[in-house]
């Protein structure tokens, strides 16, 4: 959206509505699930607008959870209908933002594996079985608090990271010290090949430097969603 975005609130909610953009199979192409065949479900709305957001979620219609939990069963399988993707995701936009509890206990519950990717500022009481991915995201005067309940939930942290730009030239303490959270660094996507060199390099000498997880957006470079 690229900062485009309305900044849209927490919605109330029983969960068995959710504003969805899109839902389809590929594998995931970043993060500590780098590879795996997967059910991206991605919602619509997002509290917070980045300049360098390079996902479109807004747009999005009212599915009941009962079509939604229908969709990702058709898209787990293949043609022999065995299941071959175990892994549902479910990103944003900000996937917190909406009652997403319901939806998470169902999937569990039909033997799924469910990752969600959050930027840490809202919160949902999910089933202790989900991993959670938070991407934390800087105001401009500094880094948005990660919620004091969500961090002891936080599977691993992906920090966004760019030497273009003095608030996102660092991974800054958020928690993941205390709690002992996994770092990945991934650079920036600015849409410019040079530029693009430059945070590659710039990240790859951070990784090594500091002990960081390197993150690489592999879905780009295959040339898929």
């Amino acid at each position: 959206m690229r900062g485009q975005n309305p900044i849209r609130p927490p919605e109330t909610g029983d969960g068995s509505l959710l504003q969805v953009k899109k839902i389809f199979p590929t594998l995931q192409g970043e993060g500590p699930f780098v590879g795996q065949p997967s059910v991206f479900i991605r919602l619509g709305g997002c509290n917070l607008n980045c300049y360098f957001c390079d996902t479109n979620f807004e747009d999005y219609t009212p599915v009941a959870l009962s079509q939604l939990m229908q969709d990702v069963r058709e898209l787990s399988v293949n043609k022999e209908d065995r299941r071959i993707r175990h892994l549902v995701v479910i990103t944003g936009g900000e996937p917190m933002r909406q009652n997403i509890v319901p939806l998470c206990e169902q999937l569990l519950a039909e033997g799924f594996h469910v990752q969600i990717e959050t930027n840490g500022t809202l919160f949902r009481p999910l089933p202790e079985e989900v991993s959670i991915v938070c991407s934390p995201k800087n105001s401009g005067n500094g880094y948005f608090p990660i919620r004091e309940d969500l961090l002891p939930l936080i599977q691993a942290f992906k920090f966004i990271v760019t030497p273009h730009d003095e608030n996102y030239s660092f991974v800054p303490e958020v928690g993941q010290t205390a709690y002992r959270i996994p770092v990945y660094v991934q650079p920036m996507d600015e849409y410019d090949m040079w530029l693009n060199a430059e945070n590659l390099n710039y990240v790859t000498e951070l990784a090594i430097k500091e002990g960081y997880i390197m993150s690489i957006q592999t879905h780009k470079l295959l040339g898929i969603e």
